[in-house]
């Protein structure tokens, strides 16, 4: 899209809403099909923020999901409301873990059919126990992922509300009060899949498995409820697909999106407000009744001149690879196909876990540092170039856990490229051939892999320490000053709409929606 498309053509709108993320997409759509005239103002010259499709390579056909990844808390109603050209894409397997075990390789399988998955945790373990285990413990969190995923486009509710809903005691003991690291230990045996269990609760969150703030458990809880299953799926055509669709159907509806367009002020009274902006030609103000602010507490507050939130910290290295052919497993039991098609685990063993985030609490770059692999390539062939895929490339997305943006702050460049050599030396370890030798190379000869840390993230796309959730995760029912919907701030007609939101983070629409709810009821 170029910049400046769609230029504003009046002052005065029913909403302006400053960035045009996927989130700030979401409610454009759903507030110009309700016949309210909408101003999306994104200060790139592209739409879609973290939720993007892109060539980061020179000369190669190959359209990555550069940040965001994978889709799991889209909810269907939002693409059935919307009328989206847009669609996912399950995984057969839903993870593997390799692991050396009495001097041989070996690892976990999960998904390809029960029967394989049973009789992959039968040997690993030596017996039945662990995949029974498995099996109780994600029954419980499927059927509070039923319960709760609903909710989070309906208004908040209280946390007794919340708590009836999900109708077992067990399950809200589990997750909602007890740090999770005391149901893993409980419910598991295994270092294994003590540390497969472990992971979801960590994705972008430093925290250890029994942090007494529960910031693990608010994470795990997001990553298994969603689409009401837990599955986390492959965006067809890449995450650009999704934003693409968006903003195709805000302007369908009659939305205008003005790249190039950087918000630098709100200032209201609570009934209306001006939104002052920049562009290359100079600055111009916006009038709306409503504004809806997809970007940071941080951002927001910065717009609105009041106090900023407490910052926020990523923890996480996120790195993007395109190969020539994937590479040979030291287990020969496990097809690479099927063993990158869903999560590869790689240094996430409870223990390894655990060392980990103590060596990065301690200031130091974990050793053997924890991450999970995934090639979207093998479940949707056309982010590639048709030559690319006759000659059998693939894609690798590497996302690495327990790297807070503090470790980074003295040398970026420095450490990022260690922290890269010891996480491949990780991966290299499981594999008969090393991952570099397999680099495809781009136009200018050079290997096309690229790491991005927490401090790169918070250079490119603003987010606040590089959180790729804006902020802390909160627990998805209401508490002091959230409002009705979680999209509420002190000023009666300024939402925050990004991730940051209550119930946000993650590639969702939820606060999208929930924002463009509360304008329609306002207005009601």
């Amino acid at each position: 899209m170029p910049a400046h498309e769609g230029k504003p053509g009046h002052r005065t709108y029913d909403a302006v809403i400053v960035g045009g993320g996927h989130n700030g997409l979401v409610a454009a759509a759903y507030l110009a099909r309700a016949g309210r005239s909408v101003l999306v103002l994104e200060r790139l010259d592209h739409t879609g923020g973290a939720a993007v499709s892109t060539r980061p390579f020179a000369g190669v056909d190959a359209r990555l999901s550069r940040y965001s990844y994978l889709v799991s808390l889209l909810p269907k109603k939002i693409v059935r409301d919307l009328g989206l050209d847009f669609r996912v894409r399950t995984r057969n397997v839903s993870s593997y873990t390799p692991v050396e075990r009495d001097g041989r390789p070996t690892g976990l399988l999960v998904g390809g059919g029960e029967r394989r998955t049973r009789e992959a945790f039968a040997r690993l373990t030596g017996g039945e126990r662990e995949y029974q285990a498995w099996q109780r413990f994600y029954g419980m969190t499927g059927e509070v992922a039923k319960r709760v995923f609903p909710t989070l486009v309906e208004p908040l509710p209280s946390r007794e509300e919340l708590r009836r809903r999900v109708d077992d005691e067990e399950a809200w003991r589990t997750l909602f009060e007890e740090p999770i690291g005391v149901a893993v230990e409980e419910r598991f045996a295994d270092d294994l899949v003590r540390g497969v269990v472990l992971t979801d609760a960590l994705i972008g969150t430093f925290a250890d498995a029994h942090d007494p703030s529960l910031r693990q458990n608010r994470c795990f809880l997001y990553h298994v409820i969603g689409g009401g299953t837990g599955d986390w799926d492959v965006p067809v055509g890449g995450m650009g697909a999704l934003t693409d669709a968006l903003a195709a159907a805000a302007r369908a509806a009659g939305a205008v999106i003005a790249t190039g367009h950087e918000a630098e002020r709100i200032d209201t009274d609570g009934r209306t407000a001006e939104v002052t902006y920049r562009t290359a030609d100079g600055e111009g103000v916006a009038v709306a009744r409503h504004v809806l602010v997809n970007a940071s507490p941080q951002a927001l507050a910065a717009l609105t001149g009041d106090t900023p939130p407490a910052p926020a910290e990523g923890a996480q290295l996120k790195v993007n690879m395109l190969l020539k052919r994937l590479p040979r497993l030291r287990d020969s039991s496990v097809d690479p196909r099927e063993a990158f098609s869903g999560t590869f685990h790689i240094a996430e063993g409870y223990d390894q876990l655990a060392t980990a985030h103590a060596q990065a609490a301690a200031g130091e770059l974990p050793a053997a540092p924890p991450a999970e692999i995934y090639c979207h390539s093998l479940t949707d062939p056309t982010i590639l170039g048709p030559a690319l895929v006759e000659q059998g490339y693939q894609t690798l997305t590497l996302f690495g856990l327990h790297t807070p943006a503090r470790l980074f702050e003295g040398d970026n460049a420095a450490v990022r490229e260690e922290l890269l050599k010891s996480t491949l030396a990780q991966l290299d370890a499981h594999l008969t051939e090393s991952i570099v030798g397999c680099l495809a190379t781009d136009a200018d000869g050079r290997p096309c892999i690229e790491a991005k840390t927490p401090l790169d993230l918070e250079r490119d796309l603003r987010l606040p320490g590089g959180n790729i959730f804006h902020r802390e995760l909160a627990w998805p029912y209401a508490q002091e000053n959230t409002g009705r919907w979680g999209v509420e701030t002190p000023h009666a007609n300024v939402l925050l709409c990004g991730a940051g939101a209550v119930r946000g983070g993650g590639v969702s629409g939820v606060p999208g929606h929930n924002a463009a709810m509360a304008v329609l009821q306002a207005d009601a």
